[in-house]
């Protein structure tokens, strides 16, 4: 068995990211940098076969996953997981404390223009934001950050691959035409 089968292999299994040093832990004569070369050549191999999955490195860690141009033909089966879809208001919510985090509820309001409690307590129990911190404000209230699963979730690899404010205008016209 090669050491790139078992690093392929345990990224199949996995349903979240693994580190290089997670990774490297299945094979005594792995490490860290022997593992991003394995998977440097495994999506070379992925690549040059033109298969329907890539490995993406996501939350601070590697995990394989189907390309994005086969999305539409996988959302017409049941037995395929479908992404839970966030609401207008829980998309907005979400942006402002990716961008502005640590926030609290208030900010958060003040930005939106209305209630956010009800919203923030759906992006809490999706696991997408969480409490972290207490502000010096009165009442010490909660700040709100991201999560790793929000990075999983939407493939960014650190909040740094957030797109730029200057970006986002952009970016909002090309998928929403009008």
């Amino acid at each position: 068995m090669r050491l790139s089968q078992l690093v392929e292999a345990l990224l199949f299994a996995s349903d979240a990211p693994l580190t290089a040093g997670e990774l490297a832990r299945i094979d005594p004569a792995l490490d860290e940098e022997m593992v991003e070369q394995i998977i440097a050549a495994l999506r070379a191999d992925y690549e040059r076969e033109e298969r329907a999955f890539d490995i993406l490195e996501i939350a601070g860690g590697y995990q394989l996953l189907t390309r994005p141009e086969f999305a539409h033909a996988l959302e017409r089966f049941d037995t395929v997981p479908a992404s839970s879809r966030l609401s207008s208001p829980a998309l907005e919510t979400l942006a402002i404390i990716a961008y502005r985090q640590p926030v609290g509820r208030a900010e958060v309001e003040e930005i939106r223009g209305v209630a956010a409690g009800g919203v923030l307590k759906t992006l809490q129990e999706r696991g997408l934001v969480e409490v972290v911190g207490r502000g010096e404000g009165l009442g010490r209230p909660l700040l709100y950050g991201t999560t790793r699963f929000f990075l999983e979730h939407f493939g960014f690899r650190t909040l740094d691959d957030l797109p730029r404010p200057e970006e986002l205008a952009v970016v909002l016209t090309r998928e929403n035409p009008q």
